[in-house]
């Protein structure tokens, strides 16, 4: 066996040789040099060298005997020659991810495994971890994406998980993390990998063989490195997965629909999948030469291919297809005649073997070549199919888990996590701005947009219409519309956050004779700009572990209905001094005609609202203060924009007056309910604010104004479902209640705990004394929401990722709070 085990290691260090070579081929000269680099500066720790910090950082990489070229680069680069380190307590760097594969382009990331003891101090790990970021920030500045994975020795023996962070999937895969990382795999430095020179027939004995052949001593500890092998998949691991490379589909479309239908390939494979990596070794060990069929991107195109055939899902395999060339041809399409395939890449004659294969046309490899000139029609049409198509996937994958009775291994806090970015990345909602260019195109800009208003009684739906051809001429006619709705400034701010709307685009506008004009578009599209960056950086964890909050909220004024626009010829009679704009003049005038509403949340969605008509002024209000908790933060930016002919500074500014004041009130501690009046023209309304949320009532008079505090009262008690108690909710349960959510708030008892459920309109039961696991409640409550949307049958069925929030009411220095759960 000794003599197999060097046969077998031997191949793999002659394949990886190969790839190793072939990485190179295609990195551009910054990224050869980081790539060459990087073991030396791991390996070392030295001022000169970049990443160095002080402390007891971790350094020396086991098996790594610096070449002379190693010496020349940080002699030329850094001006050193450092001394070797005294111990080696790295034990191997490892590239993972599109290196050295198919999938690799001139601006492909690298991923790169640092694998260290178990035994190494959590603070000496972080040290090491701390080195590794600034390392990434110095290839940063060299145009490089550098991203380090912190791995312990044993973490996939035991389980160990990693924090989940926008390139960690942390607790969402485990074993298939494994899977990937073996069949993509490129040693850097360090220790040889065990699970290489283990036969492939024998991976469902992996753990007794290997551990035979370290008490031969065939294998040591000194050479040779065991990250665990791959003899089964729990099926738990399915459900997260799927889950992560939803998520990951966000910014990276093509690659995630690749991966999605992956996952859903294996699990129709279950009990036992048939594993890449395991089928990428097992070609190694042949002893084949190194070609298209040994290649991990496609290993996954072939595995994914099979089992869309087999079910006949012809549709999503071109889809498949579409996806693979161009993720694989992102910065090197084909020539669409194929005729020279001398001058190709490797990469592109690998590629080119596949298209014909396909018997791909002409026309549609030049389409797909053409992907980054492609304009709002491709991209809607592109992000509509690859959003149909993750879906289907991660669908299929629930059931799978429902069939087989599993449990999801993902733990509560990541499950909540994802599927809150999922939630506002993918959740269709009315008002909702949705982004339609997850990396698809770079550039949607048009030189013109029309904005044509349709009124009643028409033969299309009332409302405004958005199209990229200019009214003046015939371009227009018969053209299909980009986008409608029910009020333009969702049109404007959809068309302004996908970026068709640039500083360069002209505005068309056509409509029957009101109040909005050509320049007040334009003054809004202006407002919007100054108001709202397209780009912020990504919503935080800790942020979508909390219910959403306003965190930019633009208020435009009299846009489309405008009281004061026909006061030309007429005698205005008003007080200067006391000008009250609610209830204006003589006739008490409400001179708000309409409000419409856009803010970014806390999630990074962005909504807009429209209101209009006597009540718009409270119907704002009430709506506003609604999306805000008793302990939510004030939003960090509040930008008011009027656009009256007339009084435009008093009437925003007594706006933003009234709003700031109500949002005080709002956010307050509350000993009592607070009533707040507002006269808009005549009419006097109530402005009721509690603890669990806000309510607004005409006022006829004082009878009907107390009648509506007796209301309120009797409708703030909450539901019961312990009718023998009547143990009253926690202040801090109804201080965190948030509109548009379920949540479940949990207090611990000496024995069991209290649960408070509020739904999405901030009802609040209660259930007391439950006894059971904690753990399996939540499991159980999110698999329910999970699928409870689900319609069997039909191919567009919709999925649920407004999961519950799940809380701890604990006491921290006297004081009642409430922390996200987490499972023990």
């Amino acid at each position: 066996m000794r003599d197999t085990i060097a046969t077998l290691l031997e191949k793999a260090n002659q394949t990886n040789q190969h790839r190793k070579q072939l990485a190179l081929q295609t990195m551009p000269a910054a990224v050869q040099q980081v790539f060459e680099l990087l073991p030396s500066m791991l390996h070392y720790s030295h001022p000169c060298i970049p990443g160095f910090i002080e402390g007891d950082v971790p350094s020396g990489v086991c098996q790594f005997a610096p070449s002379a070229r190693h010496g020349i680069y940080l002699q030329q680069h850094f001006l050193c020659s450092p001394e070797e380190p005294e111990h080696c307590e790295i034990l191997g760097l490892y590239s993972m991810g599109s290196t050295a594969t198919v999938g690799q382009t001139e601006s492909s990331d690298l991923d790169i495994w640092v694998c260290h003891n178990t035994d190494l101090a959590p603070e000496r790990v972080a040290l090491l971890a701390e080195k590794c970021e600034q390392i990434s920030s110095w290839a940063a500045h060299q145009g490089v994406e550098l991203n380090f994975f912190m791995v312990q020795e044993n973490q996939f023996k035991t389980g160990s998980i990693s924090e989940l962070s926008k390139d960690n999937c942390g607790s969402a895969q485990h074993l298939l993390l494994l899977d990937e990382f073996y069949r993509t795999a490129l040693p850097l430095a360090g220790k040889q990998l065990v699970w290489f020179a283990v036969p492939s027939d024998l991976e469902q004995s992996y753990d007794s063989f290997v551990q035979q052949q370290f008490e031969l001593g065939v294998f040591n500890h000194e050479q040779w490195l065991d990250l665990g092998g791959l003899d089964t998949i729990p099926a738990e691991e399915y459900f997260g997965s799927g889950l992560w490379q939803l998520y990951k589909g966000i910014d990276s479309p093509y690659k995630a629909v690749l991966k999605t239908m992956l996952m859903e390939a294996y699990s129709a494979d279950y009990p036992k999948p048939s594993l890449l990596a395991v089928e990428a070794k097992r070609l190694m060990q042949q002893g084949k030469e190194f070609g298209l069929e040994q290649d991990a991107y496609y290993l996954m195109l072939n595995k994914v291919t099979q089992y869309l055939e087999s079910i006949e899902d012809y549709a999503r395999l071109d889809l498949v297809r579409r996806c693979f060339y161009l993720k694989n041809c992102e910065c090197s399409p084909l020539p669409s005649d194929l005729l020279d395939v001398r001058s190709l890449t490797w990469q592109q004659r690998f590629m080119a073997k596949l298209v014909k294969q396909w018997e791909w046309s002409q026309q549609k490899i030049e389409h797909l070549n053409l992907r980054r000139a492609w304009k709002v029609q491709d991209v809607r049409l592109a992000h509509s199919e690859l959003l149909d198509a993750l879906m289907l996937s991660y669908r299929n994958l629930i059931r799978f888990a429902r069939r087989n009775d599993i449990s999801e291994s993902i733990n509560p806090e990541d499950i909540g996590i994802l599927s809150r970015k999922l939630y506002a990345a993918f959740e269709s909602l009315p008002g909702k701005v949705t982004l339609i260019n997850p990396q698809i195109s770079p550039d949607l800009s048009e030189a013109n947009l029309s904005f044509i208003h349709v009124g009643k009684g028409r033969s299309c739906a009332e409302g405004w219409y958005l199209y990229k051809q200019p009214l003046t001429g015939l371009e227009i006619v018969g053209q299909p519309p980009l986008e409608h709705a029910t009020y333009i400034s969702k049109l404007l701010a959809w068309s302004y956050f996908n970026q068709l709307k640039t500083d360069q685009t002209q505005l068309s506008l056509h409509t029957h004779p009101g109040d909005l004009n050509l320049d007040t578009l334009n003054q809004f599209a202006e407002d919007l700009r100054r108001a709202f960056p397209v780009n912020v950086d990504a919503a935080s964890n800790l942020a979508l572990t909390r219910p959403c909050e306003i965190r930019h909220l633009g208020v435009f004024i009299n846009l489309e209905k405008d009281p004061t626009a026909n006061w030309g010829g007429k005698v205005i009679e008003f007080d200067a001094i006391s000008t009250d704009v609610f209830s204006f003049g003589r006739d008490s005038d409400c001179l708000v005609g309409s409000v419409d509403l856009v803010y970014r949340n806390t999630w990074n969605e962005i909504r807009t609202l429209h209101f209009s008509g006597d009540s718009a002024v409270v119907d704002a209000l009430t709506t506003i203060l609604g999306k805000m908790h008793r302990d939510a933060n004030i939003p960090e930016h509040i930008d008011v924009f009027c656009y009256s002919e007339n009084l435009p500074e008093q009437i925003g500014a007594n706006f933003k007056q009234l709003l700031v004041e109500s949002i005080k009130s709002r956010l307050q501690p509350l000993d009592k309910r607070i009533v707040k009046t507002i006269v808009l023209g005549n009419e006097k309304y109530g402005l009721f604010i509690e603890d669990r949320g806000v309510s607004v009532k005409k006022l006829e008079n004082g009878v009907e104004f107390y009648r509506q505090l007796s209301n309120n009262k009797l409708q703030r008690l909450p539901l019961q479902l312990n009718a023998g108690n009547t143990k009253k909710v926690p202040n801090v349960v109804e201080a965190h209640a948030s509109e548009g959510l379920v949540q479940y708030f949990f207090e611990n008892l000496t024995t069991g705990f209290n649960i408070y459920i509020v739904d999405e309109h901030n009802r609040i039961e209660m259930y007391q004394d439950f006894e059971g696991s904690k753990e399996e409640l939540v499991q159980g409550i999110n698999r329910f929401y999970t699928s409870s949307r689900e319609q069997y049958g039909t191919r567009h069925e919709v999925v649920n990722f407004n999961l519950p929030q799940f809380y701890d009411i604990v006491a921290v220095d006297g004081q009642w709070q409430v922390e996200s759960y987490r499972s023990s």
